[in-house]
């Protein structure tokens, strides 16, 4: 079937893959290194077919793709649906069934985490978490043994030395959103209910030693765009005030609004308490009035900021640490909430363009190349993959568990033109821009996508 030659989500590196494949002992171009011993997963939207002309990115079915790695070999590719309801239906299987919140079933498509001995892909806006196992089949929905009293969300952060899972719900219906804390053996202890107007989508938030730092941006559910049909019923609304929310851990106190000039945040690096008291997030803004029902509306570039934010003083000053177009910020997962010195992020555009002036979240999304950003010392480095190939998010691998900050590796998966398929890319991290360290040859193409982890083996 044709695609409209104006529908990007369809075309591309957009465009979804027709089948599950699993191959074993895959080919490698270099060495990997013997001490990743584990699962680079990601997940990504993936639709069943291609005969919905209004199809929306953010709402195709979730498709898991997994590189299993160890003792310096890549032991298997695999990649899986979610086993949503309709999915089942569609593969002509029995769906492994489990709870539903709210009639909200959909195969999560957004992240994919491992917590108390689960895998589980997340998703926002309502439906609960899928866990899948080890190979990537689906077990069926999670609400974390019955202690999860609503929905979940699509970002989670874990606090690797508490051990908790930190995740902020929404839910279109709801007049409030819900910090969710998962414990280490994977069960709910607490929820705070926060009481919001308009139903705002909060894709992220950070997560420091003393706060949780809520995003309350004007991107709002829309009635009417619901009602008419659209696919995705949340819009900028101008008349939602911009704030950000700081919840003290500690249930000590209620939530402390501070407000701030309208923007969109997708997705936040990290966050700190300062030695002033001050909370630290590094985050990628958009400084316009952003269109989340295209992405592609004329909003501005996106940049990497840091926002301080003064508890006693009630303010937010704004520093530009980075003015090349760029997304998916990620750090190092074992500091999440601690003062961490280097981020990694996807180019906006060409790597070219990037590295000179600014970019622009636009018909380059998600182009060529990675960016390595020392915070510290107030530099960036760039790896380019080549003409045409295209890059998804980075994600750092450590080379051992007590290793500092810098020492390991980041993962991507590249597409790689001269192949028509895919590679696992693995750099290393205090060589950046030099050869990779391995290319796992990979026997498929593998379509944007969002947020993946690496999980070693413990």
């Amino acid at each position: 079937m044709s695609v409209p030659s104006d529908h990007r989500f369809l075309e591309g590196a957009f465009a979804p893959v027709t089948e599950e494949i699993s191959v074993f002992d895959l080919p490698v171009t270099g060495q990997i290194p013997a001490g990743l011993s584990g699962r680079y997963l990601r997940n990504g939207p993936n639709p069943l077919g291609l005969d919905d002309p209004d199809y929306h990115w953010f709402l195709g079915s979730g498709m898991v793709h997994g590189v299993r790695l160890s003792g310096g070999k890549a032991e298997w590719y695999r990649n899986r649906w979610v086993r949503s309801k309709a999915v089942a239906a569609a593969h002509h299987e029995q769906w492994p069934a489990g709870p539903v919140h709210e009639n909200m079933d959909f195969a999560a498509n957004t992240c994919i985490i491992s917590h108390a001995g689960r895998t589980l892909a997340t998703v926002e806006a309502g439906p609960l978490p899928y866990e899948m196992t080890k190979e990537l089949d689906t077990v069926g929905p999670c609400n974390f043994g019955g202690t999860l009293p609503g929905g979940f969300a699509a970002h989670t952060k874990l606090d690797h030395a508490t051990g908790e899972l930190h995740a902020i719900a929404y839910f279109w219906a709801w007049d409030h959103v819900q910090h969710v804390v998962v414990d280490p053996a994977g069960r709910v202890t607490r929820t705070t209910d926060i009481p919001v107007p308009d139903g705002p989508m909060m894709h992220d938030f950070a997560l420091t030693e003393k706060y949780v730092v809520l995003l309350d941006l004007p991107v709002t559910f829309s009635l009417n765009a619901a009602t008419h049909g659209k696919e995705l019923p949340y819009m900028w609304n101008d008349a939602h005030p911009a704030r950000v929310g700081l919840l003290p851990r500690d249930g000590s106190s209620p939530i402390r609004w501070i407000g701030i000039e309208p923007c969109w945040v997708f997705h936040c690096l990290n966050a700190y308490d300062d030695d002033q008291g001050k909370v630290v997030v590094d985050l990628c803004q958009y400084n316009r009035g952003f269109d989340v029902s295209t992405l592609w509306s004329t909003h501005g570039p996106v940049t990497l900021d840091r926002w301080t934010i003064d508890p006693a003083a009630g303010k937010i000053t704004q520093q530009r640490l980075d003015d090349r177009g760029q997304e998916f910020p990620r750090v190092d997962d074992r500091i999440i909430s601690r003062p961490h010195r280097y981020g990694y992020s996807v180019v906006i555009g060409e790597v070219t363009r990037a590295i000179t002036a600014t970019g622009d979240f636009g018909d380059d999304a998600f182009t060529n190349g990675i960016l390595k950003h020392d915070l510290k010392a107030g530099t960036v480095e760039a790896h380019e993959f080549g003409k045409d190939a295209t890059a998804g998010e980075a994600v750092f691998a450590p080379a051992a568990a007590d290793s500092g900050e810098d020492d390991g590796y980041v993962m991507a998966f590249v597409h790689n033109p001269d192949r028509g398929a895919a590679d696992l890319v693995i750099l290393a991290a205090q060589d950046f821009t030099a050869d990779p360290v391995a290319r796992v040859h990979l026997p498929a193409r593998i379509p944007l996508g969002f947020h993946g982890s690496w999980l070693p083996d413990r």
